[in-house]
């Protein structure tokens, strides 16, 4: 069931968003050469407990996760995905780490996500990064009214497949209000002119991920979690939370 928004409820969703923006915010400033993963979970759990929020990831468990997610983030580092568990690897000089961090606010929830080089970047790496970004940006700019869901999946498509990256296909962006994840799904590829009618109030949070390989096959750790590209490239992630407006999209995600 698609749940549509007041504008009240984007309001109290943009209070979420903030919380959300500022832990990515802290823990990018915080990952440098020699910081364990779980180190990066502490500088975002300290955030939310500053600001009054709680975890939507901690305790989560999907049909497919054999233990509840032990953190408040999604630490994927190279060849993970997304789903990473933070744990004690040390981060290094040229790791390509993508965050995910949710919030929860007064019952609503806001979820994004981003990709950064720790130290010196590849210029591989920066392409990979900047077009998932640039899909991003091209997802968001099709959430308009009137539009429709397979437009967004075709806008954050249509750059991966151009670059040569690969598009895992069980995973992409999902509606989102008073639970992390609510119908509509949003595929990161797709037909323009298909799916759901996008209506002011309707709140995704889009998020795209490319796989530099080119292949869309993954395997998933022993961690039950961590989503792994099958030949060993690299990945990025990008997601903001984006309401449907009658003004156009509005990121809610933003600092």
């Amino acid at each position: 069931m698609v749940e549509i928004k007041n504008n009240a409820s984007l309001a109290a969703m943009r209070v979420a968003g903030r919380v959300v923006a500022d832990a990515l915010a802290a823990v990018r400033a915080a990952a440098a050469p020699g910081v364990r993963l779980r180190e990066l979970d502490e500088v975002a759990r300290a955030v939310l407990r500053e600001a009054g929020a709680t975890s939507p990831f901690l305790g989560y468990r999907p049909s497919f996760a054999p233990t509840p997610f032990p953190a408040v983030i999604c630490a994927s580092v190279n060849d993970a995905i997304v789903h990473g568990v933070p744990d004690g690897y040390r981060l290094r000089d040229g790791d390509l780490v993508s965050i995910d961090c949710g919030a929860l606010v007064d019952g609503w929830a806001g979820d994004a996500a981003t990709s950064f080089t720790v130290g010196t970047e590849s210029p591989a790496d920066r392409q990979l990064r900047e077009t998932t970004r640039r899909a991003l940006e091209a997802g968001i700019a099709a959430a308009v009214v009137g539009a429709r869901i397979g437009d967004i999946s075709h806008a954050i498509g249509s750059i991966g497949r151009a670059a040569g990256y690969g598009i895992p296909e069980d995973f992409g962006g999902h509606g989102i209000g008073r639970s992390m994840h609510e119908d509509p799904g949003v595929p990161n590829d797709g037909r323009p002119g298909r799916g759901y009618v996008l209506r002011h109030g309707l709140v995704l949070a889009i998020e795209p991920m490319f796989l530099a390989g080119g292949g869309n096959d993954y395997t998933t750790a022993p961690d039950g979690w961590t989503l792994r590209t099958s030949d060993g490239s690299r990945a990025a992630h990008f997601e903001h939370t984006v309401a449907v407006t009658d003004d156009g999209p509005r990121v809610l995600t933003l600092p």
